[in-house]
């Protein structure tokens, strides 16, 4: 199945990195002299992704007036707007009439990560029809050591599926198990809208839902290599900042 629509998680109030997000969304933050969310959004464009739906709630007239509608990265941009942030599930749930009940590409606004969505979408077409999410994952870093789940059991996909060299082989991601390493969650995945079909317009954390889909075997995933950081501290910003910037 061909996926059109990816979801950026925007909506966060961003209170670890105060004093900058006191007048700027955390999406909005300049890395390399680039907004953070614009690195999605390029990438996105790149992936043959149509449409995008970002969730806003804080500072939400910021990022309207800076993204727009889209047209200058060739997407249609809708924006789902919180009266409060709903936390993520509970933002994709209040936005779940923009997905039109199909398998779509969901990224924290807050994260930078150098994976190719263009390749997590030829993975994800080699995949089971049934799935219920598949997540990057990424080692631990400093900051979250004790990790998110576990990888464990292989699972075979078509062998035309073009894998790079920083992609590991497919897994069954589980609850955290004793035997195998825990893994961090990145903040990308794909998600199918059925996972929020019992979730309203509420608050509400994606982990429990996720769980949930693992008890039925209906999530896989991939421990990638490549360059990730959880953009949620002032000293993690500049030190992505630093590293895009180069020598």
């Amino acid at each position: 199945m061909n996926i059109q629509r990816a979801f950026i998680l925007a909506a966060g109030l961003g209170l670890r990195m105060r004093p900058l997000t006191l007048y700027t969304p955390k999406p909005l933050l300049l890395v390399n002299k680039k907004p953070l969310i614009e690195y999605h959004l390029e990438k996105l464009a790149k992936a043959g992704i149509s449409e995008v739906v970002i969730n806003v709630s804080y500072l939400a007239e910021q990022i309207q007036k800076k993204l727009g509608d889209g047209d200058r990265w060739g997407l249609r941009i809708h924006y789902s707007v919180e009266p409060e942030p709903f936390e993520t599930a509970g933002g994709i749930a209040h936005a779940k009439a923009y997905l039109k009940g199909e398998p779509f590409l969901c990224v924290n606004g807050d994260v930078y990560i150098d994976y190719p969505f263009e390749q997590l979408l030829e993975r994800y077409r080699q995949l089971p029809a049934d799935l219920l999410a598949y997540l990057v994952m990424v080692q631990n870093p400093a900051h979250h050591l004790e990790g998110d789940f576990s990888l464990v059991d292989t699972v075979s996909v078509d062998a035309h599926c073009s894998v790079d060299e920083k992609q590991q082989t497919v897994k069954k991601v589980v609850m955290k198990e004793a035997g195998h390493p825990c893994v961090t969650f990145s903040g990308l995945s794909i998600l199918h809208p059925s996972l929020f079909e019992r979730l309203d317009q509420t608050a509400g954390k994606l982990a429990p839902l996720l769980i949930d889909a693992m008890k039925k075997d209906k999530v896989l995933g991939e421990l990638y290599h490549g360059h990730w950081c959880d953009v949620g501290t002032i000293e993690r910003l500049q030190s992505l900042d630093a590293v895009l910037r180069g020598p």
